[in-house]
This record gives structure tokens, C-alpha cells and sequence, in this order.
């Protein structure tokens, strides 16, 4: 059961609610920038500082913000999944329902899910776990995006007749009672330049290496994944949720190849300390491909 949130464009009141948070930047001095990930931990050579930034209330304005408009959208959507930390239920269930998702908020002719991260803000939590994402970033770059995509495609469709688009995208949800403490903020993608973005090469291990070897050569560095992190720009518009609850998703985009209407929009999670109560946040996120045929390239929602 899925209905989507979004239909126009907006300017947003000068008296719009907000708060404000500090978001980690790239800073300008760094050079090296590679993100380690083991079980449970992840760490960035590259370094990053706080910029104390104004984060917008979007509830007021959910039925404006779209995808093609911001390059995210919030949905109602009703999972089967009744526990989202059971790793066998959500591989037997979940990635068809993130599928119909997607496909319904994209138009999309076919949308390949890839595979899905548990967050939790709770230092102790181990297992399958992941902290949440602290820096300004969107998960692919667009080079790395566009090769991906075609390897993914290929794969799930061999005798395909291609696409004409694509999107790269990733379906967020809490699951933690609301509020959260450290919800998802996201930032407008009409708000940055197409320049801006350095890559971030990710470095899966299973446990991390000692501070030297990190700094190291890294054979085949280039052909790795990597995401694109973000310096400061008081130009970036930042959006977020409160009080999302397991019954929302929040689609946002990792890279559009429609390049017409906002492509990507850069996220991180904040410690909103607008709640002193909060609640610890859990979420999930499931990323996914969404293939357009070449006879319809693609609508804009």
C-alpha cells in the first residue's frame, strides 16, 4: 500500500519552522578521503568539519516536495516485515516491497533492488548494525553511478532491450518509536552546483586497519565504489522529517541521469536536540536501480 506525497513546487516562508543542527562538511584541507567499513564501525581518513546550518521542517510542505522538484519525496507505505533486525524476513520480503516502491513513485519500467543497512545511533548495538552516516554526502558518484548501472541492468536483464534513463536511489525508513534523535536530514538538489561533490572511495573490510595502512597505497582504488562527499556552501537548503514512524519511506536520489530536474540530493544524519527525550533511531535503507525503456525515458515525479 503505497501513495505518494508529492505533486508541486515550492518556495519556502521566511517563518517556515526549523532548527538548527551541525552537519559535517568535507573540509578544504583535506586531501586523502577514503571511508573504512567494518561490522559496526566505519571510519573517514578524509577530514570533516561542523557547520552549524538551518534544517527545515518539510511536514508542512510534503505534498510540494518531489523528486523532480528536490530529488526526494516521503511516502506512506505499509511493510509486511515485522521485525526489520530479522535478516531472514527482510530478504524474503522486503526487497519486493521496496521494488513496488519505487516503481510506483518513479514510473520506472524496471527497478532492481540491491541490498539493504540497519542504522541504529545506540554505540553498543553490534550484529548487522551500522552507526547512521554523520557527513554530507550521496552514496555514488555520477561516473560511478552510470558504470554501475549498466552492470546492474545487464545482470537482471541480459536480453534487455536497454534504457533510456535511470535512477540510482536509496528507500529510507525509521523504525524506532518517534521522535528520533538523529534523523535524516536531506538537502534540496537544486540548492548545489552540478560541479560540487569530491569523491569518497569506500574500503569494505572486515575489521579496520591501523591508522598507517589506511593512509596507504590501496591497489585498485579507482575502480572502487565511491561516494561523493560535500564541502560547505551556505547555499545548500536542508530539509528533514520529524517524526518519521515505520509506516513512512523517504525516497531520495543518489544520481538521475535526467540531469533536467534535481539529480541527486545530499543527506547526513544530525543529533536533533529539539527532543531531549528522544527516542534512539533505527532505521533501514535498501538501495535500488530504476531502469527507464528508451521508448518512454522516463516521467518526472
Amino acid at each position: 500500500m503505497i501513495s505518494s506525497c508529492c505533486r508541486r513546487t515550492m518556495s519556502v516562508p521566511s517563518s517556515a519552522a526549523s532548527v538548527e543542527a551541525e552537519i559535517l562538511y568535507l573540509a578544504p584541507t583535506s586531501t586523502l578521503n577514503r571511508r573504512y567499513v567494518a561490522p559496526g564501525i566505519d571510519v573517514n581518513t578524509g577530514h570533516f568539519e561542523p557547520h552549524r546550518v538551518r534544517i527545515h521542517n518539510a511536514r508542512p510542505f510534503e505534498n510540494q516536495i518531489t523528486l523532480a522538484s528536490h530529488g526526494f519525496t516521503l511516502a506512506r507505505h505499509r511493510s509486511s516485515v515485522a521485525d526489520f533486525t530479522d535478516k531472514a524476513a527482510v530478504d524474503a520480503l522486503y526487497p519486493g516491497e521496496i521494488a513496488e516502491v519505487v516503481k510506483n513513485l518513479t514510473g520506472a519500467d524496471l527497478v532492481v533492488p540491491l541490498g539493504w543497512i540497519v542504522r541504529t545511533s545506540d554505540a553498543t548495538a553490534g550484529g548487522r548494525t551500522q552507526p547512521p552516516a554523520s557527513d554530507a554526502h550521496v552514496d555514488f558518484t555520477p561516473n560511478r553511478a552510470a558504470a554501475y548501472a549498466e552492470q546492474v541492468y545487464r545482470k537482471a536483464a541480459p536480453d534487455g532491450p536497454g534504457y533510456g534513463r535511470f535512477i540510482a536511489s536509496s528507500c529510507w525508513r525509521a523504525f524506532s518509536d518517534p521522535p528520533q534523535d538523529w534523523p535524516l536530514a536531506v538537502c534540496d538538489g537544486r540548492s548545489l552546483t552540478a560541479e560540487e561533490g569530491t569523491p569518497n572511495v569506500m574500503v569494505v573490510v572486515e575489521a579496520l586497519p591501523d591508522r598507517e595502512a589506511m593512509y596507504g597505497p590501496l591497489p585498485g582504488e579507482e575502480k572502487m565504489p565511491a561516494a561523493s562527499v560535500f564541502h560547505f556552501n551556505p547555499n545548500h537548503r536542508w530539509w528533514y522529517f520529524p517524526n518519521m514512524n515505520r509506516d513512512e519511506v523517504l525516497l531520495l536520489k543518489f544520481f538521475d541521469s535526467d540531469q533536467s530536474q534535481a539529480w541527486r540530493a545530499p543527506h547526513t544524519a544530525f543529533r536533533d536536540h529539539s527532543y531531549p527525550d528522544a527516542h534512539t533511531r533505527k532505521s533501514i535503507e535498501f538501495r535500488s536501480f530504476a531502469f527507464f525503456s528508451k521508448r518512454t525515458n522516463g516521467g518526472s515525479k
